[in-house]
């Protein structure tokens, strides 16, 4: 007798057992999970956007009788184009002087603002990379002296708050004949008055931004130059190759990826940067946003969709440069040294030109911040020529009682200020449940995308955690603030710790990344063989390998959101975290409060990123030369 055949599985139960056998293997689940939430929480804020866009705004410019014109109700929400046709095509008239002049209203609150926006971050970047990318070959590929300060005081511009090295242009160059309020420190020593241009508008802003993102160059650009195969270079050199064409047809060729992420990276933090502006004093995006929110909500909407469509480009741009990256290599292998260019005499007088830069961008503020708390009058720096008696005072610091006289306007000294300590609390709690949420998340993340390295949903997936970082800060804020509002979460920290998740996912994500793709499948696999559960895998075996990039996964999400103020500042009310008080304050006239604050986070970043070096050896200009 014959045996009878099996038979044959439907094609639906052959469809359950893929999804089962798919699903059986944790990396996969969570892969799964985690791009389901990470598409609800980065792209339905930006839906809330772009619908938001178009409704009306009780209490708006939005609700005059021309949006009656342009109303459409669908399946029961009341929705009009007005918002869009107002902005695009409808014209405002001002008064100039004795005249009356008529202007289209793109023209004063998109096209300007977002040209503002433009220059200012070409310029950033162009800046950032120039000053940056010479400083990182300098320490890697010269002898140079003092390279080791050097590496460790130029990275303090990104490490401190945005805004510090614009408050510092303000109290360096300012002057009562020029910008009006009290005069600078140049004005005040030397009675030089600089121009406008210099003190406010897109060169200042341009050159504060260049500053504070040029570390990024010097960290992307110097790691490129460290690991650079010698080979090509010495080869040049035998065929008797000029030393300039050797680095600009075999050496920048080399670090053009390099150079092209600090590109996208500038570019996008600059379009959507809000504190620099706002203090020297430039229309763009962002300032604009935040100046048309109240009266102009609809409008206003649509400069965030603006903002978020360049990082949509540049995600874009980014995904077609990293795909086509060129290799080059050499027959020999790679070298094991690095060419070193002998400066002669001009390693000392160019280590004294980066001596005083670094010292004015990241020593100097702290100080003009320590010295503004113990003015009578921040900003007057007369003491300077007529001698310090009589011109400090300890009243910011240690007043305890509720004063109105003396400038104080009722409020107690900074050590005895509970709003203000109340506030740095609510800022400790947010980035330590941001660093535990958003650590947690890109750890998983980076874990499942490794083991899954061509699956187009992994693909997916990471493109959707580092999205949020290439948009605009601005826009992801605005993103919350309309999402946070229409779910009645305004004003919480659940809010403010969704937002700060989602935005610094991409820290942890892209630090777990790199690191497990270095980790061979193999210790894992003699794990499973062995019936280890994977939560045991991952806490004994693969977290234990990799603490080093998973903590900084931690750690930087928690710096970064102590100084963080452009992706809060809309999400809640002023005095719920610290950086909101900043704008309270300067308004009071109460400048030395603003002084005082600045001074903390700074302080505190520096200690916490002093503390990280020592418990775990890692920092941020580490293997790229600045330890030697």
């Amino acid at each position: 007798m014959t045996a009878l055949a099996s038979p044959k599985p439907s094609r639906f139960r052959r469809k359950m057992n893929s999804i089962w056998t798919y699903l059986s293997k944790p990396q996969n689940t969570i892969l799964l999970a985690l791009g389901i939430i990470l598409t609800v929480t980065t792209i339905f804020p930006m839906v809330t956007i772009v619908r938001d866009t178009v409704r009306l705004h009780p209490g708006s410019v939005d609700t005059n009788a021309n949006a009656a014109d342009a109303q459409v109700e669908v399946m029961g929400e009341t929705y009009t184009t007005y918002n869009w046709t107002n902005l695009f095509t409808d014209n405002i008239t001002t008064r100039v002087g004795r005249e009356r002049v008529t202007r289209s209203v793109a023209s004063i609150y998109l096209w300007t603002p977002l040209l503002n926006s433009i220059f200012i971050s070409i310029f950033a970047c162009f800046g950032a990379i120039l000053y940056g990318g010479v400083f990182a070959y300098l320490v890697t590929r010269t002898n140079l002296k003092l390279k080791k300060y050097l590496s460790s005081i130029f990275i303090f511009p990104y490490i401190m708050p945005q805004w510090t090295l614009a408050v510092m242009w303000q109290n360096l160059f300012n002057s009562n004949v020029v910008t009006g309020g009290n005069d600078g420190l140049l004005t005040s020593v030397f009675g030089v008055h600089m121009p406008l241009w210099w003190c406010q508008g897109i060169f200042p802003v341009s050159i504060v931004l260049a500053l504070h993102y040029a570390p990024f160059a010097y960290i992307l650009i110097g790691g490129i130059f460290r690991n650079m195969d010698a080979n090509l270079e010495e080869a040049a050199t035998i065929l008797n190759t000029p030393r300039w064409k050797t680095f600009l047809r075999v050496t920048l060729p080399l670090v053009k990826p390099a150079i092209l992420s600090t590109i996208l990276l500038v570019f996008s933090s600059a379009m959507g940067s809000y504190p620099i502006p706002h203090y020297l004093k430039l229309n763009t995006l962002s300032t604009q946003y935040v100046g048309m929110s109240s009266n102009r909500a609809g409008q206003a909407s649509i400069l965030a969709v603006i903002m978020m469509l360049f990082g949509f480009l540049i995600l874009i741009v980014n995904q077609r440069t990293t795909s086509g990256r060129k290799n080059f290599t050499t027959v020999t292998g790679k070298s094991g040294q690095t060419s070193v260019v002998n400066l002669r005499s001009g390693k000392y007088i160019v280590a004294v030109i980066f001596f005083i830069t670094t010292l004015a961008t990241g020593i100097l503020p702290i100080i003009l911040f320590a010295i503004e708390t113990f003015l009578p009058n921040p900003g007057d720096y007369s003491f300077l020529t007529n001698g310090i008696a009589g011109h400090m005072t300890t009243k910011w610091w240690m007043t305890a009682e509720n004063v109105t006289e003396n400038g104080m306007y009722g409020q107690k000294g900074i050590l005895f200020n509970s709003e203000i300590w109340n506030a740095f609390g609510g800022t400790l709690i947010v980035a330590v449940l941001c660093a535990l949420c958003a650590g947690t998340i890109g750890t998983l993340i980076g874990y499942c995308v490794s083991k899954n390295r061509r699956s187009k949903w992994a693909a997916y997936v990471n493109n959707m955690a580092f999205l949020p970082y290439l948009m605009p800060s601005l826009a992801v804020g605005v993103a919350f603030f309309v999402f946070g509002s229409n779910v009645g979460i305004y004003n919480t920290f659940l809010l403010l710790v969704l937002a700060g998740t989602v935005k610094y996912i991409p820290f942890a994500s892209r630090s777990a990344l790199n690191s497990m793709m270095q980790l061979s499948g193999e210790i894992e696999e003699a794990a499973i063989i062995q019936d280890i559960p994977w939560w045991k895998r991952m806490t004994r075996i693969i977290i234990p390998i990799q603490k080093t990039s998973i903590i900084s996964g931690y750690l930087l999400p928690f710096m970064t959101c102590l100084r963080e103020l452009t992706l809060f500042m809309l999400l809640c009310g002023q005095g719920k975290i610290i950086t909101t008080m900043l704008g309270y304050f300067d308004e009071m006239g109460l400048y030395a409060f603003s002084s005082g604050i600045n001074l903390i986070l700074i302080v505190v970043i520096l200690l916490f990123n002093t503390l990280v070096n020592k418990l775990t050896g890692a920092s941020l200009d580490a293997g790229i030369g600045g330890g030697k």
